[in-house]
């Protein structure tokens, strides 16, 4: 994990958890942003993806190991002694789902970007059926994603960096299929063990990957306290790196002031 500290005093700590396929190298912009206002931001790459190993690219053998890593980049952040918001997105949004339902962490906050609750484009039905004897008997045989870099965001500048970035993924295994989509299901079954934090869920309008439907069902049923629901229009997948960018973050921004400010720690 990485750690990149504020400047000046800092009033929180921003733990990121990326999504599928990608790295925290992709986060640069959204990470000096939170450094400029005030925030130390924690981040890794998950098990599987990024700089964390080649030979395992793509695979996971339970979506546990996302979890287990994810924690330790949270007791990390404890360390500031200060506030901590956790930011999933899309399967990083899954993750932190899974992790408010099945631990109790001391956080000041959550944002959900473009969560993965449901895909726009599931793989075809005899490769859906095949899955389940692969995933006992072979595993880690891997298959294209089905996605593409165009699929993420209209953000040209975004694109062409993509495109040369060899520690993105196109390729996951079978267990990793099966265990997303197993997720997924836990999600939706366990939704009234979430812990009560206050939360931000935002989702691009013209998501490509993530099905809004599923996202604002989720939200709908979802018992929080204090939540709140932002879509944007025009945007794709990656809301954080669509033109409209400045907008997202200074909405996410707000949020998290909103919730320093209700727990009384600026005024």
């Amino acid at each position: 994990m990485w750690k990149w500290e504020a400047e000046g005093e800092a009033k929180g700590v921003i733990v990121m958890v990326h999504g599928a396929m990608e790295h925290h190298g992709r986060y640069g912009w959204l990470i000096e942003m939170w450094r400029v206002s005030g925030f130390h931001v924690v981040m890794g790459d998950l098990p599987g993806q990024g700089m964390t190993t080649r030979s395992r690219r793509g695979h996971i053998d339970s979506f546990q190991e996302y979890l287990i890593e994810v924690k330790d980049w949270i007791q990390a952040a404890y360390t500031f002694d200060l506030p901590v918001f956790l930011l999933g997105h899309s399967m990083g949004g899954l993750i932190t789902i899974r992790l408010l339902q099945e631990e109790r962490l001391k956080l000041a906050g959550v944002i959900l970007s473009s969560p993965c609750l449901g895909l726009m484009k599931n793989p075809p039905k005899l490769l859906e059926l095949a899955s389940y004897p692969l995933n006992k008997i072979a595993p880690t045989l891997r298959v294209n994603s089905g996605l593409t870099i165009d699929m993420a965001t209209r953000n040209a500048d975004v694109r062409e960096m993509d495109v040369n970035d060899t520690l993105y993924i196109t390729k996951v295994s079978v267990r990793w299929f099966r265990e997303l989509h197993q997720t997924i299901n836990l999600a939706f079954e366990d939704i009234k063990k979430v812990q009560d934090v206050p939360l931000l869920v935002m989702q691009g309008g013209d998501d490509k990957i993530v099905n809004k439907v599923p996202v604002k069902q989720w939200f709908n049923k979802a018992p929080f306290t204090e939540k709140r629901f932002k879509e944007w229009p025009k945007c794709y997948h990656e809301i954080f790196n669509e033109p409209e960018r400045e907008d997202v973050f200074d909405y996410a921004k707000d949020f998290v002031m909103s919730s320093l400010r209700s727990i009384g720690y600026i005024v």
